[in-house]
C-alpha cells in the first residue's frame, strides 16, 4: 500500500484510523462513469484491512464500478475547522459473494455481515432484500488527517 507523504504531522496513527472508521457511519463513494464523476453516500464497515459496502446492485455506483473498479471513499467528521478529521481510501472495488446477496452461507462474508448488522441494527443477523450485494474496497492508499493535532 502506498504511504501517506504529505501532512504527516496531522495524520492519524493506524490505530486511530481503525477507531475512526469503526466509529463513523457514513462514507462518500466516488466512482467514475461515462458521464464523469459520481458521488454517493453509503453506510460501510471496516474490518481492519478493507472497507465493505452493501450497495444497491441497480445503481449508478454499481454500473460505474463494473466498468472501472478503481474508486475512492471519504469518511469525515467535525464541524469547526480545528475539529475536522477524516480518512480517504483509494483502491480497487471487488464484488464479493452472490449478486444480489441471497443470504446463503458465504465464509468470506461472515465477518463483514456481522460487523454491518451490529453497527447499523444492533443485532447479529443481516437482513437480505434481494437488491443489495457486497463491494470490498482494498486500499491502495490511505490518507488521513486530524486537525485536532494542530
Amino acid at each position: 500500500m502506498q504511504q501517506q507523504r504529505r501532512g504527516r504531522r496531522i495524520a492519524m496513527l493506524p490505530e486511530e484510523v481503525d477507531a475512526f472508521l469503526n466509529e463513523e457511519r457514513t462514507c462518500r463513494v466516488a466512482t467514475s462513469g461515462q458521464a464523469g464523476p459520481h458521488l454517493s453516500a453509503l453506510w460501510f464497515v471496516w474490518d481492519g484491512s478493507a472497507l465493505w459496502l452493501n450497495s444497491v446492485v441497480k445503481s449508478q455506483r454499481w454500473t460505474d464500478l463494473e466498468r472501472n473498479p478503481q474508486g475512492a471513499v471519504l469518511i469525515d467528521a467535525g464541524h469547526e475547522f480545528n475539529e475536522l478529521r477524516g480518512v480517504e481510501i483509494r483502491g480497487r472495488f471487488d464484488v464479493v459473494g452472490d449478486v444480489p446477496r441471497s443470504g446463503a452461507p458465504d465464509p468470506e462474508l461472515a465477518a463483514p455481515e456481522q460487523l454491518f448488522a451490529r453497527k447499523y441494527t444492533g443485532r447479529d443477523e443481516m437482513h437480505f432484500d434481494g437488491r443489495h450485494a457486497w463491494l470490498r474496497l482494498t486500499p491502495q492508499k490511505i490518507t488521513s488527517w486530524d486537525f485536532r493535532k494542530m
